[in-house]
């Protein structure tokens, strides 16, 4: 399963196994349940602390892998076989097992390690997925970490059976002790809070004790790890609060216009920029969220657990979120059809009907990457024509199982009180309405701008864009702004990086004049 250049990098990964470790594989005559033990048969004649165990007549899921130090109940295990995506997840997974250890912030470390309660794991996953991992690899820690803890990543297109019966519509799915705790991208961090009473109180109460920043950056995508670098290096006292570092580039694909990098995926780049920002003395704050900005003797900026950080000038770099259609029945099957990640959660329509709602580029580019994957894909376009490049427009009308309806208003999503079952749109030349049946929609329509929390405090466009002028400035003295959530014309990454070095140079030019 492994080419010879995989091998030899995997090969020295493991070479820091510490500890002896054991690979059980879990087999059911599948041709499946063969490619997963060859799999392990290979990762184990690599390294002497590898055994491997074949279990014949397993009792649970097959096929799986089980991961644990040697003479140890495994705690860690992949239903399915983990490459794609997932194959970072194995590695990790192979190395902490055997004593290598983790290089996430040691406080999370030591969170993780004081869970008391008995928790159970399971995660629904696509290996097409680029946000599964991050869960996967968090919650595979914890197990490693703690023995009360057990994880199991379960990919969704191997285990139809179960994705039915659970009614999974988009991954990652988790299932904490049989129930559901959670869909979509999260942190290690965000996970320890959700399952640690208390934590919210503790991480207030620590921040509320922060000193006063020279410049704080709001937002952690693109523009606020630009503005965050540019600071750090005026050496001022510099720090980021974000609630999701990396924003909307960790759900991105494909990047193939970032120039001078040919080609790279979100999660990379998002991983790139924290090291980098890291690199520099700057106080990264993750998985807080801001709801309000006050000018005082300082600029006060309160956060959702009711800590106030305070600094002597800001950047605002919130970015932005998909916009959703408002209609009927969205959010009632929102990660029940309704979707907006065509990569993470297309393979789970696999040959049946689906819809994407949207005409640009990356509608268009759902639309093509969904005809390889499921029986149809429905293109609704609201105006007469398509905003995406000709390149993509050419191919989407090459392929036998797309269609594409222009002028075309979705009204309602129709499900039967579990899942999507269809839409409803109206033809805007002739009012006619019409019925399509579909499983999923996958709504391509833009972005909306993280601003809400500003609405009465700057001034804010008619579609909610922070107004800034070429220095990044804000209508606030000493605010500044960047990226997605301002009025730049164009969000781009690129672009972003940009305006984030400018909003901070212009911050600093504020505080040395003031």
């Amino acid at each position: 399963m492994l080419d010879s250049n995989l091998k030899q990098q995997l090969d020295t990964y493991l070479q820091n196994i510490i500890n002896p470790i054991e690979i059980t594989v879990s087999i059911n005559g599948s041709k499946k349940a063969e490619e997963l033990l060859n799999l392990a048969r290979e990762i184990s004649e690599l390294n002497d602390k590898i055994d491997l165990i074949v279990d014949e007549n397993p009792q649970g899921r097959a096929p799986q892998m089980a991961i644990a130090p040697k003479g140890e109940t495994p705690r860690v295990r992949f239903a399915g076989i983990p490459m794609g995506h997932e194959f970072t997840s194995l590695v990790l997974a192979l190395l902490q097992a055997g004593g290598h250890p983790s290089k996430a912030d040691k406080t999370l470390l030591e969170q993780a390690k004081g869970l008391t309660s008995q928790l159970n794991f399971e995660i629904y996953i696509s290996l097409t997925c680029q946000n599964c991992p991050e869960v996967v690899q968090a919650m595979n820690l914890m197990a490693v970490l703690n023995p009360n803890i057990t994880t199991t990543m379960i990919d969704g297109a191997l285990f139809q059976d179960e994705v039915n019966e659970r009614e999974i519509m988009a991954v990652p799915s988790v299932y904490l002790n049989g129930e559901l705790f959670g869909q979509g991208r999260m942190s290690l961090a965000e996970i320890l809070n959700k399952v640690d009473t208390g934590a919210s109180e503790k991480q207030a109460a620590a921040l509320a004790e922060k000193a006063p920043y020279d410049m704080l950056v709001v937002g952690g995508g693109p523009a606020g790890a630009s503005a965050a670098i540019y600071s750090a290096r005026k050496g001022i006292r510099t720090g980021v609060v974000a609630e999701r570092f990396g924003g909307q580039v960790g759900d991105t694909m494909a990047i193939e216009n970032f120039i001078s990098v040919k080609e790279t995926e979100g999660p990379k780049l998002v991983a790139n920029l924290e090291q980098h920002v890291l690199d520099y003395d700057v106080d990264l704050i993750k998985t807080q969220k801001a709801v309000r900005i006050e000018k005082k003797d300082f600029i006060e900026v309160e956060l959702e657990n009711g800590a106030v950080l305070k600094s002597k000038t800001i950047v605002l770099a919130t970015g932005a979120r998909w916009r959703e259609m408002n209609v009927p029945g969205e959010q009632e099957y929102r990660n029940k059809g309704v979707a907006y990640c065509p990569h993470c959660d297309g393979p789970l329509f696999k040959g049946k009907n689906t819809a994407v709602i949207g005409g640009g580029n990356s509608g268009i580019e759902a639309a093509i990457d969904l005809a390889g994957i499921t029986k149809h894909v429905t293109v609704l376009e609201f105006s007469d024509t398509l905003r995406a490049d000709d390149v993509l427009v050419k191919k989407a009308e090459s392929l036998p199982n797309v269609t594409i309806i222009k002028n075309a208003m979705t009204t309602e999503v129709l499900g039967d009180g579990q899942r999507v079952i269809g839409l409803k749109y109206t033809d805007r030349r002739t009012d006619e309405s019409h019925l399509v049946d579909v499983a999923g929609i996958f709504v391509q329509i833009g972005l909306v701008p993280n601003s809400e929390f500003l609405r009465d405090t700057l001034e804010l466009t008619n579609r909610g864009e922070i107004v800034v002028n070429a220095h990044g400035e804000t209508s606030m003295p000493g605010v500044f702004a960047a990226g997605d959530v301002t009025t730049a014309p164009y969000k781009q990454i690129i672009i972003s990086m940009g305006s984030g070095a400018t909003a901070a140079l212009g911050a600093f030019d504020y505080l040395i004049r003031n």
